[in-house]
């Protein structure tokens, strides 16, 4: 028998949570629900979801702070819900980590697709066998290995989610070349990803809090079309 899947629903109305929890059953999905953060963090150790889905506006603890715990020790996939659908809320959203932002209301089968689309990509590199040549690419003080999902840089191994890094292997592998924000939305979300194009410049911001410039490459900005890694 396989096993399902793990949904944590962390809502503080119980109404709400409820009715994700019978959207996502329906969808062979096991779910568990908690009402607030301190809970949630609980939760998260003893449950062992394969994704969360976690409102901001929480008692306690709120959800943004959630995010920023989790992430201090997993990559586990996490979808916000919020009323919140200001362009900064989003983008706080996801500059603490999160993969998705869904806003309240939303329809229950975009929802199910939200899940399935982002389990789906954080999935693929523990699904995927290893091919036989490696997807590497290497320059000087920095290397970028997607077949085991890894990053060197400066001698030391560095900590990123899935995204972060298949965003940075994208670029690497086609030195000096341009793509548009659409282009990369397009090559590492997906088709079936609903965002806009600010999702690429905050991954592009995490990766440069990690990846200074070198002397011999930089992930540049090419003003008013996207980005590139350029190599010197």
């Amino acid at each position: 028998m396989v096993n399902k899947q793990k949904i944590l629903i962390v809502d503080d109305d119980n109404n709400i949570a409820e009715l994700i929890a019978l959207y996502l059953t329906k969808e062979c999905f096991e779910t568990s629900i908690v009402n607030d953060g301190e809970e949630a963090l609980k939760q998260f150790q003893t449950f062992g979801p394969n994704l969360i889905l976690l409102d901001l506006m929480l008692p306690g603890i709120d959800g943004y702070q959630v995010c920023r715990e989790i992430r201090q020790k997993s990559d586990v996939p996490i979808i916000m819900l919020s009323a919140k659908g200001e362009t900064f809320d989003k983008v706080l959203g996801l500059e603490l980590g999160a993969d998705d932002y869904i806003i309240k209301p939303f329809d229950s089968k975009e929802l199910v697709a939200r899940v399935r689309a982002v389990l789906r990509r954080f999935q693929v590199k523990e699904t995927t066998p290893a091919p036989s040549n490696e997807k590497c690419v290497n320059y000087p003080d920095l290397s970028v290995n997607l077949t085991n999902y890894s990053v060197v840089y400066m001698g030391k191994h560095v900590d990123m989610p899935p995204k972060e890094l298949e965003l940075l292997y994208f670029l690497a592998a086609s030195p000096n070349q341009v793509f548009t924000r659409e282009q990369l939305l397009d090559h590492i979300w997906g088709y079936e990803y609903i965002g806009d194009t600010r999702t690429v410049d905050v991954h592009i911001k995490r990766l440069r809090e990690k990846i200074k410039d070198h002397k011999s490459w930089a992930l540049s900005t090419v003003w008013g079309i996207g980005y590139k890694f350029e190599v010197k």
